[in-house]
């Protein structure tokens, strides 16, 4: 689901989101976690729109922000709809060998999980995410903003198989 919306949104845009600092990305994930804890805690949407794609929204902007990190910001849009697919790609499969290894320690702790813990561990992960920001990317003993940013992308995946192959 979550390549398919990136997939058909870069046929649509192009790699706009290229021009993004990876600060501003951090921003679009808060901006998709807070809605997200906003229609728990109401109970209602006004817009419409559910919860699921914001989790699809942050897995996207979290692959978008691994991208930043490697590859930096650029004033125009520099690379071609394949290229950010097969980037796309690289960062999922690298992005889900982290959450197996992570599965096998913690023996599959998420799904005992509610689905408003993966959000206020994605809101806890974001909060880091700044601090690491704000430190210029520098840190003493804790994980980089790439880490924080895969495990935001598993905490989403965890929410998207709970929500949808759990209500099948």
């Amino acid at each position: 689901m979550c390549r398919d919306v990136f997939t058909k949104k870069t046929f649509d845009y192009g790699a706009s989101w290229r021009i993004m600092r990876p600060e501003s990305v951090t921003d679009q994930i808060y901006i998709k976690a807070n809605r997200i804890r906003s229609l728990q805690v109401k109970g209602e949407s006004l817009v419409g729109e559910g919860i699921i794609p914001e989790f699809i929204g942050i897995v996207n902007y979290g692959i978008m922000g691994l991208i930043q990190l490697k590859y930096g910001h650029s004033e125009n849009v520099d690379m071609s709809p394949e290229q950010v697919v097969s980037l796309y790609d690289q960062y999922v499969s690298e992005t889900l060998a982290l959450l197996e290894k992570k599965n096998h320690d913690y023996d599959e702790a998420w799904r005992l999980m509610r689905v408003s813990s993966y959000v206020d561990l994605i809101l806890m992960k974001i909060n880091r995410t700044k601090q690491i920001e704000d430190h210029e990317g520098k840190t003493l003993i804790s994980e980089g903003v790439d880490a924080n940013y895969m495990d935001m992308i598993n905490y989403s995946l965890f929410a998207l198989i709970k929500l949808v192959c759990e209500s099948e």
